[in-house]
Parts: C-alpha cells; structure tokens; sequence
C-alpha cells in the first residue's frame, strides 16, 4: 500500500466519527417513543461483571456519539441492558422476555455458557451477536460472535512459543465452560503438524471456586515445563497467579484476553510473573505500529479518541465489544430501522473490507466471526507503561524470534 494510499479514510469509521448515522424509525419492537432500542444482555454483576460492565460502556458511549450528532435520523439510539447476573439460566429468562418483543437483533451476552443458553431461544428469531470469542457458531446461522475464535487465539499462542523455542509447555485450565473450551482450543494447536516436536508435559485443572491451586502449580513446577498457559479469568486467574508467585515458578505464563483489564493489572500487580502474555486481537497495538494495517490504527485512534473524550481507558471489555456495536450500527445504516433480522444477518454476513479496532474483517471467508488468526497477536504487560505491548506479529510468530 502506497503513502498516499495509507491516508485514505475508513468510510465506515469517518461516517461513525461525525455522526453521520442516518436511520430511519420503523422497527416494530425497538421504535419507541422516538427511540431505537436494541436489547443487549451482559453480565453486569456476578464472577464476570468486570467485562460486561466495560462491555457497556463501550456501547453507551457508541450511544452517546450518535445522539450527540443527530440521532438516527432524528431518532436516538437506545441500548438497553439487562443483567444477566453471570448465571445462564438467568441468560435463558432474559432470552425468553427479549424474544417475545420480536427485536431484530440482540447483542450479548459477554460469556460462553450464557450465550449457549441463549443461543437456542433465539434460533428463529432474531439475529445474536454474541460479545465472548469462546462460542463457535455455524457457519450461516443467525449467531455471530466478536473477536478471533478462542482456539486461532490457541495457535497464535503456540505458534509463539514455539517461535521462542520452547518444546515443553504446561497447561492449568478452570472447569467452567470457558475453561473446557481453551482446553480443546490449545490440544487442537499443539495436534497441528506445524507444531510437531511440542507437546504439553503437564495439564490441570481447578474449579473456579477453588481458593488455592498450589497442586496444580507443583505439577507444572516439577514437569520441566518451559512455558505455560493459564485459561480461566478474573478472579480465578488471580489465584492461578498467587500459588504460581509462592510456588516460586519463573516461566513465561500465558493467558486468555479476558485479563487484560487494568483493574486486574492493578489488582494483581504484586504477584504478577515476570514475563505475563496475553493473547488477544490487534486492539491494543501502540500507535504507528509497523507491524499493523494503518486503516486499523485508524479505527484505533478513533475509538481511542472516543474513551479520551468520555475520561475513560479502553481495556479488553471495550474491545470485545466495540466492533460488534459498530457493525450493527452499520447495517442499519445501510438497511434503514425497518430491517428484518434476516436482512441484518445478510448484510454482515456479506461485509468484507472493514477494518475495525480488531483488524481487517472479512465475514465471507470467516463466517460469523469476520477474523482469524492472521489478526491475533501476542502482547506482553509491561508494568513500567501499564500497557500490553505487542511481542509477536498478527498470526503469532514472535516479533524477535529464537536465535
């Protein structure tokens, strides 16, 4: 790409920055009294309160950007949020009393097992966009779901490790559902024939519950293991953290970007490893990273902007939930309010080309997703500028590679 070519806007991320958003009001369910509503259910208490409160901040300043330049065509934007308290079967009650409204689409929630059990009520109506990269839709259904799957987040790790030279790996995963789906995800990578020579010496598990996990990290500690990977989040991964620090275990450990929030850095700053991974999708990348597509900066700085003007900091929560809130903006945009579910889903069904915070999605060759591997990366915390900074490049080959 040229110069030249690199200035050139992003329609898409232009058009949302000045608030040209013009949608008309006829949806039945969401039109209300000059508003358009959009139902969105997220874990805004409970174990997983701590993404689905961020979550909803990126959304409502989303909201307040269209309102502030007009509305939708006059009308506001409404995401209105339900508390799915972290529980799934609270998840099932919420589907039920959404569905019952006929919306044309429903974002949420922010976590595997309550976006399963949310999944089945909404089969026939409307279109699930689904904030966890934990589920893994069928290709063609109404479901879609934000960010790189669990699993390509699997390869690009391994595929690190192994750029490092690592051979021996260790794994400690929670029993939860997102804990069972990381499991799967990294026994598939280490499986491919790319990764031949590598092989996991230790794995264990825990209930999230469980108030130490010191057995687990002795098994990993006397196995020999070179790197490991930690797969569970908030809290849980705090005690994951505290018996590795007393255990005195000095390897690089790896974990879902599900952790990477500042209240967590903080947190947990005093018993952080010293070599702490995250993997995770572009969003994070420092400004003016050669590694990078510039119209993904682009869209960076936009959102950046965004959370500076609202006095906030983007953290994982923000950037499972930004692209998704954007591209369904975007189909009514281009659809009208009146849109139908199925007219929703054709339109991003179809989207390719747009470059979000994310990295460049393309919902033709990845359904349902919009991105693979090729947009994650590997960021290391660094505690001096309290911020994660790449070491690997998109796809997971480290940025300085083994000698």
């Amino acid at each position: 790409m040229t110069r030249q070519a690199t200035r050139q806007p992003n329609l898409t991320r232009v058009s949302f920055a000045l608030g040209l958003l013009v949608l008309c009001s006829t949806n039945i369910a969401a039109a209300i009294a000059g508003t358009y509503e959009i139902p969105v259910v997220l874990p805004l208490t409970g174990n997983a309160a701590f993404l689905g409160q961020g979550e909803r901040d990126a959304l409502k300043i989303q909201q307040d950007q269209v309102n502030a330049h007009g509305g939708l065509k006059g009308t506001d934007l409404q995401f209105k949020f339900y508390d799915d308290q972290s529980s799934p079967q609270i998840a099932v009650q919420l589907a039920n009393q959404i569905v019952a409204d006929h919306p044309a689409v429903v974002i949420g929630s922010g976590i595997v097992a309550m976006c399963n059990a949310m999944t089945p009520i909404l089969a026939n109506g409307p279109v699930q966009y689904c904030l966890s990269p934990g589920i893994h839709p069928a290709d063609g259904s109404s479901v879609f779901t934000s960010f790189v799957s669990t699993h390509d987040l699997a390869i690009a790790l391994v595929r690190y490790y192994r750029g490092r030279g690592f051979t021996k790996l260790a794994m400690i995963t929670s029993t939860d559902a997102s804990g069972q789906d990381g499991a799967r995800g990294f026994e598939e990578a280490v499986a491919l024939p790319e990764n031949k020579g590598l092989k996991f010496v230790a794995v264990a598990k825990f209930a999230p519950a469980d108030v130490s996990v010191s057995a687990q990290v002795e098994e990993v500690r006397t196995s020999g293991a070179e790197a490991l990977v930690v797969w569970t989040s908030g809290a849980p991964f705090g005690t994951v953290l505290k018996s590795i620090a007393q255990a005195g275990l000095s390897i690089p450990v790896a974990t879902t970007d599900a952790n990477m929030t500042f209240a967590q850095m903080q947190q947990y700053a005093s018993f952080l490893p010293k070599e702490a991974l995250f993997m995770s999708t572009q969003w994070s990348s420092q400004p003016g990273s050669k590694e990078l597509d510039p119209a993904v900066l682009a869209a960076q700085k936009d959102m950046n902007d965004a959370y500076k003007a609202a006095n906030m900091k983007p953290d994982i929560a923000a950037a499972l939930a930004w692209d998704p809130g954007l591209l369904v903006i975007k189909a009514l945009r281009e659809l009208g309010t009146g849109a139908t579910a199925d007219q929703i889903k054709t339109n991003i069904s179809k989207t390719v080309g747009w470059h979000g915070i994310n990295g460049a999605y393309d919902f033709v060759a990845m359904p349902q997703r919009g991105l693979n591997v090729f947009q994650s990366v590997v960021t290391q915390w660094k505690s001096d500028s309290k911020s994660w900074e790449l070491v690997s490049k998109p796809g997971g080959d480290p940025i300085v590679a083994a000698k």
